[in-house]
């Protein structure tokens, strides 16, 4: 199966460009699973609530949204991608899944890092797990990755890849992340962006890049630069991913203890 990620470099606001810039990039690509970054199209660094409002959007009948399907059927893969979405009154830092198909589904950001607590609503939407067909991809946002549970609880729904679109600005992800693929013997794809936000007179954020495949054996497949766009495509091996089996004695999953793990 041949998935990827597209790290970018979006210009805060400009929604409709940093799409054109994506949509541009995708040409003739042959890919089955793209993962874009967390924010992908709006940029992070918010100044105050009404700008949130101003750039959150209904899912799925928000124009971002539309779009992505769009991009999905003309070119024939799924797409994960991160945007504030609006519901109600609440606000919430959510990824959609899209695909040839159409519409699949929302996650919305379980922990929520920083500044975006002041902004954003806790994800309510429970960590959850699609089937594309060739696949079974599970859905986790930027600091989710701190959490040892948000990977595992995807892995015991029968995650065989996790998509992580991202925004980070600390630097242990993506070696971190090498450990959460081999605790739970699945893919990971990493989409990270790249450049620096100082908006309102707030503290500069530089995003580290380094967006990344990694295998369930721990192999970084493919890790971008921490400064340039990068839009890059692996082939992986779902048998991989499939296979939880350490040694003839151990298999990963079945050998869990849960009565004697602490919530």
């Amino acid at each position: 199966m041949r998935v990827g990620y597209f790290q970018t470099h979006p210009e805060f606001g400009e929604v409709q460009r940093n799409l054109e810039q994506v949509a541009s990039r995708l040409g003739s690509v042959e890919c089955e699973l793209l993962v874009l970054p967390e924010f992908a199209f709006t940029g992070y660094q918010f100044v105050n609530q009404e700008e949130v409002i101003e750039l959150s959007e209904r899912v799925p009948d928000g124009p971002t949204t539309q779009a992505c399907i769009e991009l999905a059927r003309q070119h024939r893969m799924h797409v994960v991608v991160g945007l504030p979405e609006r519901a109600g009154e609440q606000c919430y830092n959510s990824a959609i899944v899209v695909g040839p198909s159409g519409f699949l589904g929302c996650y919305r950001k379980t922990h929520l890092f920083c500044e975006e607590t002041l902004f954003f609503s806790p994800g309510d939407s429970g960590f959850r797990v699609w089937d594309i067909g060739r696949a079974r991809i599970g859905v986790m946002i930027c600091f989710d990755w701190y959490y040892p549970e948000a990977a595992r609880t995807l892995a015991l729904q029968g995650a065989e890849i996790v998509c992580h679109p991202s925004n980070l600005v600390l630097p242990h992800c993506p070696d971190a992340m090498v450990t959460r693929c081999l605790e739970n013997r699945i893919f990971s794809i990493t989409a990270n962006r790249i450049g620096q936000e100082a908006r309102g007179g707030k503290p500069p954020l530089t995003f580290i890049g380094k967006s990344e495949v990694v295998s369930p054996t721990g192999h970084i497949l493919s890790r971008a630069s921490t400064d340039a766009p990068e839009f890059t495509v692996v082939a992986i091996d779902l048998d991989e991913a499939r296979n939880k089996s350490i040694n003839p004695y151990n298999e990963l999953l079945k050998d869990r203890r849960p009565g004697y793990y602490f919530s």
